[in-house]
């Protein structure tokens, strides 16, 4: 977080100097790479959402094959579509269930017994995820559990750039009851990336929940942030959406909340813009389907950014 905030009060600083706004003040210390044209004041990005089957047993070979099949399809679909980034649901390829994995389970929950999941196979199945992206010459969000050499895995998502290189990761932060008890190690750090003159943040499961993630997000300069969301409950998640827009909303922000495909959630993944108007949506039957919006800067979404910005420094002080 430090590095963070020394980066914040370099931007503020020039800010204040020059008589910019924020965003105006960050394009400096995020200089257009020599040899490429200036980034236009009007930039859009063809964005797609997908709505994907939820599978639970990482344990099950076939299933993670599965889930990587599908997710490979709507790679194909979004890229045939225009689309230059896709965004997927929380534990796309497979969504561990808290029963499978217990150390004492089925019936009863425990520790979480990752010795039994098919590591290799769920790796072969983000390796060809990362194969086709370069293919399609497109960006991959793409959320899965990440091992590590000792202890518990992270719940994750990963960018996966158009050249099909894993450009950043994320781990969740909020994590839930269940997640930080039997399951997961948290993750400390907010993460964006950059595609075509626009940034993006990220975020995981329960962060949905907590408005200040998204601020910092906005302060770090991000254009929009990409949701992930899933759970093994059946039914009551329409306040998620809420949440969504709420927080595209009170930061001035895009958010793309993608989701699992369950037609008992009242929850389908979509694109929320800055005013919290869904401008695509996936079917509300909860069918596996994708959505496709473009993403745009316009000057009044800026002056609402900038002013938000200025007013948080102010009562900040």
């Amino acid at each position: 977080m430090t590095a963070h905030r020394n980066f914040k009060q370099r931007v503020r600083a020039r800010a204040a100097k020059t008589g910019e706004s924020y965003t105006a003040a960050l394009r400096h210390f995020r200089p257009t790479p020599q040899g490429e044209p200036d980034m236009p004041e009007e930039t859009t990005l063809r964005f797609a959402v997908v709505q994907s089957t939820m599978r639970h047993d990482p344990t099950n070979a076939d299933e993670l094959r599965a889930g990587g099949a599908e997710l490979r399809d709507f790679m194909r679909q979004a890229a045939a579509a225009g689309a230059r980034l896709v965004h997927f649901t929380e534990g796309a390829i497979c969504f561990p269930s808290k029963h499978i994995m217990s150390s004492l389970g089925p019936d009863e929950v425990g520790a979480s017994d990752w010795t039994k999941a098919q590591w290799s196979v769920l790796q072969s199945e983000l390796d060809q995820i990362n194969a086709l992206a370069r293919e399609l010459g497109i960006w991959v969000v793409i959320p899965s559990v990440h091992q590590l050499p000792e202890g518990r895995p992270h719940n994750s998502m990963y960018v996966v750039s158009d050249e099909g290189k894993v450009v950043a990761r994320y781990d969740e932060r909020t994590l839930s009851t269940t997640k930080v008890t039997w399951m997961y190690t948290a993750g400390k750090q907010p993460v964006t990336f950059d595609v075509d003159g626009f940034r993006f943040g990220l975020a995981l499961g329960l962060d949905v929940l907590f408005p200040e993630l998204f601020v910092e997000y906005d302060e770090l300069g991000a254009d929009g942030v990409l949701v992930s969301y899933a759970t093994h409950r059946v039914s009551g998640h329409d306040h998620i959406a809420v949440q969504a827009r709420g927080c595209a909303v009170n930061n001035t922000s895009w958010i793309s909340l993608a989701v699992p495909a369950n037609p008992e959630a009242g929850l389908a993944a979509g694109v929320v813009d800055p005013r919290g108007e869904w401008v695509a949506q996936a079917p509300l039957d909860g069918s596996p389907a994708l959505a496709v919006a473009d993403v745009h800067h316009d000057e009044t979404t800026q002056v609402g950014r900038d002013f938000r910005r200025r007013t948080r420094e102010r009562i900040g002080s």
